[in-house]
């Protein structure tokens, strides 16, 4: 089955070609330059749980999210596909731990209090491996740990054409023995309201 999913292109890695980390990285730079807030993805999540909790970045890109919960004292791992984005992640927090692997493979230690999934993770995934991907990152949290995922729904929100819906996820997420807890529009919490952006709070 690893076999299947490592020869599976994630859409990412075909809008991208896996080299766009520093120019990734620059946009965003311009983008706090001018002013913009970068961190509202970092305050929801801990909004959710204790500084000192562990936090898994799923699909961390650049380290955006969990370099900043680092800074306000979670106890963060990052995880990417691309190491061309891992690259870049390692040079702004070398101390902080990065690996590099595909979600639909991961193994790992159910020991987060959180997951998050910023940033159009889960309609970038390679097809048909989004259920998988779900069960993977249920799998590293601990009984009573939250799930969080961000994602936009329509072509508005997205790089890519929509490929993942609210109902499909939610299914995804009670298949893996998740129970819905609440969604916003925002990571600024504002209140969903059917719009092409959601961000969804699910728990072990």
């Amino acid at each position: 089955m690893a076999a299947l999913y490592a020869s599976l292109m994630s859409r990412w890695q075909e809008l991208t070609g896996g080299t766009s980390g520093e120019d990734y990285a620059t946009r965003f730079a311009a983008l706090a330059g001018s002013g913009k807030d970068m961190h509202g993805e970092a305050r929801f999540c801990a909004a959710l749980v204790p500084a000192g909790a562990r936090v898994l970045d799923a699909g961390c890109g650049t380290g955006r999210v969990a370099i900043r919960l680092a800074e306000l004292g979670y106890d963060c791992v990052g995880v990417d596909l691309d190491a061309s984005m891992l690259a870049v992640a390692r040079k702004e927090a070398p101390g902080l731990p990065w690996i590099q692997a595909d979600l639909a493979e991961l193994d790992p230690a159910a020991d987060f209090d959180l997951v998050v999934a910023a940033g159009n993770i889960f309609p970038l995934l390679a097809a048909g491996t989004e259920a998988t991907v779900v069960g993977r990152l249920t799998s590293a949290l601990r009984p009573g740990g939250l799930l969080v995922a961000g994602f936009g729904l329509d072509q508005a929100h997205l790089p890519v054409p929509p490929s993942i819906t609210l109902p499909e996820y939610d299914a995804y997420c009670a298949g893996a023995g998740l129970t819905f807890v609440d969604r916003f529009a925002t990571w600024d919490a504002d209140p969903y309201d059917g719009g092409g952006y959601a961000v969804s709070v699910h728990r072990r």
